[in-house]
């Protein structure tokens, strides 16, 4: 079993935490603004690219040594039709340069809360969850954690494919906002 923190109560967070329940570990949700105490070995950021990027800054110390997941699209919510971060990085890369002594990966950006829930996306496909970090412990620490859980995790390498993830899902999350796809639909891999 496995302690996870996670920041954020949203539809993601609660998703999340129900995949970290079904693998039998112990999940604990902390607000943006609650008083950060008793972390857990792996630490969810469930919210919006700005406000991890603050909870971040707030909580580096408390943050050293353990794994940090982020799952943040660094969308543009003012007009949807751009991301924040420079091109050459990625949302994930910005908040690694801020904890030098965590094991930061990315997952969960490119999956709707639906789809998590479900463990479909659509009416068939599994729910596949791309796990990206340069740290190998890391990533096998969170499909352990997830096992069980029904959903079906590939490791898709280093740090460095964050920011292919991070485009793919900002195209996921504009064409659902344009009606395009459903929220229960997307994008998956098919092995």
């Amino acid at each position: 079993m496995t302690k996870i923190t996670i920041f954020g109560k949203g539809n993601m967070g609660k998703a999340i935490g129900e995949n970290f329940l079904a693998g039998k570990n112990q999940v604990d949700y902390i607000g943006h603004d609650d008083i950060v105490k008793d972390l857990g070995d792996v630490i969810v950021l469930a919210v919006p690219y700005p406000a991890a990027i603050d909870i971040v800054e707030k909580n580096a110390t408390e943050f050293a040594g353990k794994v940090i997941v982020d799952i943040t699209n660094p969308l543009n919510f003012d007009n949807w039709d751009e991301l924040v971060v420079p091109a050459d990085s990625s949302a994930v890369a910005q908040i690694s340069a801020k904890l030098p002594n965590s094991k930061v990966i990315k997952a969960f950006n490119t999956n709707f809360a639906a789809t998590l829930n479900s463990k479909k996306v659509g009416t068939k496909l599994p729910t596949t969850v791309l796990v990206a970090g340069n740290d190998q412990q890391s990533k096998q620490t969170l499909i352990e954690a997830l096992s069980g859980s029904g959903l079906q995790l590939v490791d898709a390498g280093s740090l460095k494919r964050a920011r292919e993830m991070e485009a793919v899902g900002f195209l996921q999350m504009t064409l659902a906002a344009k009606e395009k796809i459903s929220w229960t639909g997307g994008f998956d891999l098919i092995k």
